[in-house]
C-alpha cells in the first residue's frame, strides 16, 4: 500500500473508532499507537517543449474520429493548468477575449476546495491563440451558442498514452499536463504564489512549494550563473 493510501485508511479507521468511543462501545482507540507513513516525494518527469509538441502532432494526425479533439484538449490543459473537470465544464461565455481573462467555474467537487477553484486566470498568449483557433472551428459547427462547451470530449487518456509510447517519453496523465503548465510558468520566472493562485490552490502556495520547490531552486541556480563581476 502506498503511504498516501495507508494514511487515508488510517484516518478512516480513527474516525470509526472515535465514533465508537462517542457511542460508548469502546473506551480507547486501538489505532492510537499506529504512526502515519511519510509520503515519498515524487520527482516530476515531464516532456520538454519539443517532445510535448510532438505528442500533440502525433495525436492530431492519428486519423481517429476524435484525434483532433484529443489534441485540442491536451493543448488546453497544458496551456491553462485547468483540472480535467474544470476544462470539460468550460463554456465559451467564460472566455473573455477582450479582457484577456478566463473564468473558471467551481466544479462542485468537495475534494477540489471549490472556494478557490472558482477563479479568473489570464489568457496566456499560447492559450489565447489556441482558444481563438478552437472558437473559429467551433463556429462552423451548427448549432453554436455562447454557452456551448469549449471541448467536445470528456477525456483523452488513451490517445495521450499511445502518443507517449510512440515517441518514447514517460506516460503522462491529464493531471500531468497541469504539472507541465506549472513547471513552464516557474521556469519562465513566475513566482510560486502566483502560479498557485492560477492553479486554484487553497493553501496559499504550500502545495505548490512542495511539488515545484525544486524547480525554483534550479531556476535560481541557472540565473546565478549569469551573474558576473
Amino acid at each position: 500500500m502506498s503511504p498516501s493510501a495507508f494514511n487515508q485508511t488510517l484516518t478512516v479507521l480513527r474516525n470509526v473508532f472515535a465514533l465508537a468511543i462517542k457511542l460508548g462501545l469502546i473506551y480507547t482507540d486501538p489505532s492510537e499507537s499506529i504512526n502515519r507513513m511519510t509520503p515519498t516525494k515524487k520527482r516530476l518527469v515531464l516532456p520538454i517543449t519539443a517532445q510535448f509538441n510532438k505528442i500533440v502532432s502525433t495525436i492530431a494526425s492519428a486519423g481517429a474520429r476524435q484525434s483532433k479533439d484529443c489534441a485540442d484538449m491536451i493543448k488546453l490543459l497544458a496551456y491553462s493548468g485547468l483540472r480535467l473537470k474544470e476544462a470539460t465544464n468550460l463554456t465559451w461565455d467564460r472566455v473573455d477575449f477582450d479582457r484577456d481573462m478566463l473564468q473558471v467555474s467551481a466544479t462542485g467537487d468537495e475534494t477540489l476546495k471549490t472556494e478557490y477553484s472558482e477563479r479568473n486566470i489570464p489568457l496566456f498568449p499560447m492559450l489565447k491563440a489556441h482558444l481563438l483557433t478552437m472558437l473559429k472551428k467551433a463556429k462552423t459547427v451548427v448549432p453554436f451558442s455562447s454557452d456551448s462547451r469549449v471541448l467536445r470530449i470528456s477525456e483523452c487518456q488513451k490517445a495521450l498514452t499511445n502518443a507517449c509510447t510512440q515517441i518514447g517519453v514517460k506516460r503522462m496523465t491529464h493531471h500531468d499536463l497541469r504539472h507541465l503548465f506549472a513547471t513552464r510558468c516557474i521556469e519562465s520566472g513566475v513566482d510560486i504564489p502566483t502560479v498557485s493562485r492560477w492553479l486554484g490552490h487553497a493553501d496559499g502556495g504550500a502545495l505548490a512549494m512542495r511539488t515545484y520547490g525544486h524547480l525554483r531552486q534550479e531556476h535560481s541556480l541557472a540565473q546565478a550563473a549569469k551573474v558576473t563581476w
